[in-house]
């Protein structure tokens, strides 16, 4: 997939800018606050209908206007001219001319996977953060996967709903036995993902990182496996209603990787784990051409800070050997060793080909 055309309205520090990147890698290159990182930012919204920026799930208009708006042209197994606009916290979305009333066909079109100083916490944050990284990989191979994502929320909010009004145990039943099936499905389809996309980890750890040893990547489902999900909702269900939310379920999951040459995540240095986080970009990259038959667009911020120089020169080799469109920022201009490339120069007026 490659965006042919990128139109930003009103978005950070752009009131007005278009960007025309090539098919392979493009250096966003200007001074800090230039606007480098909005323009990947942009991309990632399309994608995934939130900011990759710590703070907010949005991303904030340029100061005095009421609504920003993201419009891309893209071209994979067909052409796709695609949009959104943000305003009073409500999004508005186009696809090929036409009103959507979900962002989901956007997401579906539109595959962006990115690197930036955020990406940290992929490894040493939250396990909310492991989850979405798996979940957006299942959403792409698994097409029941939203459905019953909507599903399982809604019943989870009704169960949510009956702990903090002590209902009766006889309400609980019904939604308790759904969630058990349904947090079934998402354990399956979620262990699929990851047996499949295992291989993909440990190929790109082998030559990124070959210091830390050998990968293997553990996964626990939220819950007691061998009672079932339905069973242990009920034998806990005091306990929750004493904490007023369920605390057991999918949304509790949580994934891992472990290396042979490392006892625990928080013997990691920050560099170390900076590194880990790329290599489930790049193998998420690679696992989704191998699914769906195209590369996903990878944005990378500021690479040359977030990596050393050795680590960097991998990855933009690993760029230059793939058909794959990547959209990489820096301050200064980087040297292009024979790759083909395009640089633009980025400032709060627009962006300029160099």
């Amino acid at each position: 997939m490659n965006i042919t055309l990128l139109r930003l309205e009103n978005l950070r520090c752009f009131e007005r800018v278009d960007f025309a990147p090539g098919p392979t890698i493009n250096w966003l290159v200007g001074a800090n606050g230039a606007g480098k990182t909005t323009v990947l930012e942009a991309a990632h919204i399309l994608s995934h209908g939130r900011s990759f920026r710590a703070g907010g799930r949005s991303a904030p208009c340029r100061h005095g206007a009421q609504e920003f708006t993201i419009h891309a042209e893209l071209r994979c197994q067909e052409a796709h001219r695609l949009g959104v606009t943000r305003r009073d916290e409500r999004w508005q979305a186009r696809l090929d001319g036409a009103d959507l009333f979900s962002l989901a066909p956007l997401f579906e079109v539109c595959p962006v996977v990115c690197f930036g100083p955020e990406s940290l916490s992929l490894i040493l944050g939250a396990a909310e953060e492991r989850r979405n990284f798996l979940d957006w990989s299942v959403f792409h191979v698994e097409h029941e996967s939203l459905d019953v994502w909507r599903r399982w929320r809604r019943a989870l909010r009704q169960r949510n709903a009956l702990l903090r009004a002590a209902a009766a145990d006889a309400l609980f039943e019904p939604w308790e036995h759904d969630l058990g099936l349904l947090a079934d499905r998402i354990h399956r389809m979620r262990g699929d993902c990851l047996a499949s996309l295992e291989p993909y980890l440990a190929e790109e750890a082998t030559w990124l990182v070959p210091e830390l040893g050998a990968l293997q990547v553990t996964y626990r489902p939220g819950w007691d496996e061998t009672t079932g999900l339905a069973v242990e909702l009920a034998s806990h269900r005091q306990r929750d209603r004493e904490r007023g939310f369920t605390q057991r379920g999918p949304h509790r999951a949580d994934w891992m990787l472990h290396f042979t040459e490392v006892a625990q995540r928080e013997h990691l240095s920050r560099g170390q784990a900076k590194a880990i986080a790329l290599v489930c970009v790049l193998a998420q990259a690679r696992w989704l051409k191998d699914r769906v038959g195209e590369f996903p667009l990878l944005c990378l911020d500021d690479l040359q800070s977030e990596l050393d120089d050795a680590h960097a020169g991998k990855v933009v080799a690993w760029l230059a050997d793939k058909p794959i469109q990547s959209w990489m920022t820096a301050t200064m201009e980087p040297s292009r060793h024979g790759h083909e490339a395009r640089v633009f120069h980025v400032e709060h007026t627009g962006l300029t080909p160099t």
